[in-house]
């Protein structure tokens, strides 16, 4: 985990074509140790959470290169490394394990964390999680409540309750949600632990009665 921080920090100062060039080896060490994090996340969490069996590290990882095309920065690399866990991989649209590792203060995410969920679904999707809510508001809560070391995301939360839903539902404040997620900042002594793959894996475990919830919601939408 050493080496993925050290890089990070180095390409956080150092966002140039010209410097990965000269420092190739660093940034394939780092990628290396990254992808054999998530090789363990992947056993660990199958464990609890099925679904994600038979996915791969490549079908979890993304590219380090940043799209500069429509972007007023131009800097051509990520300041982060990411994986995000779910059935069939990144691109299925269903809900996951994200796990993001930045140095402190850095990008959009402000740093690492360990997020469970789905970020901007289809509208067809995002109904059928709001539907879920609406019918078994209780269970949702509890799974919510069940993943004690995470915080619900909001930033882009609805002001008013969706169309279509009672303003004085018991559980509106979660039919507000346009990106159904929790998420567990952690900061270095955390990832540099000896016991790091053993907290992150508990920590995502929290979560799993959350996600299996959100995935019951998706696959109802995809049938």
């Amino acid at each position: 985990m050493k080496s993925i921080l050290t890089f990070l920090n180095q390409i956080k100062e150092n966002n140039s074509k010209e410097w990965l060039d000269a420092h190739r080896a660093e940034y394939q060490t780092a990628t290396q140790a990254f992808n054999l994090v998530v090789e363990k996340l992947i056993v660990g969490i199958s464990e609890f959470d099925p679904s994600i069996k038979g996915v791969t590290v490549k079908n979890c990882t993304y590219r380090f290169n940043r799209d500069i095309r429509f972007s007023a920065n131009k800097m051509p690399y990520k300041t982060h490394f990411g994986a995000f866990i779910c059935p069939n991989g990144k691109n299925s649209g269903f809900s996951g394990y994200y796990f993001h590792i930045e140095p402190a203060g850095s990008g959009y995410l402000n740093g690492s964390m360990l997020c469970t969920g789905i970020y901007s679904p289809q509208p067809s999707v995002l109904k059928s999680i709001r539907e879920e809510i609406y019918l078994n508001g209780e269970t949702f809560e509890n799974a919510v409540r069940e993943a004690k070391s995470f915080v619900l995301e909001d930033n882009q939360a609805l002001k008013k309750v969706p169309r279509g839903y009672p303003a004085d539902y018991k559980y509106a404040e979660y039919l507000k949600m346009k990106n159904p997620s929790v998420y567990k900042r952690v900061d270095d002594a955390f990832l540099l632990s000896d016991q790091f793959m053993e907290n992150t894996l508990a920590a995502f475990r929290e979560t799993v009665s959350f996600n299996t919830l959100l995935n019951k919601a998706v696959q109802f939408a995809y049938d």
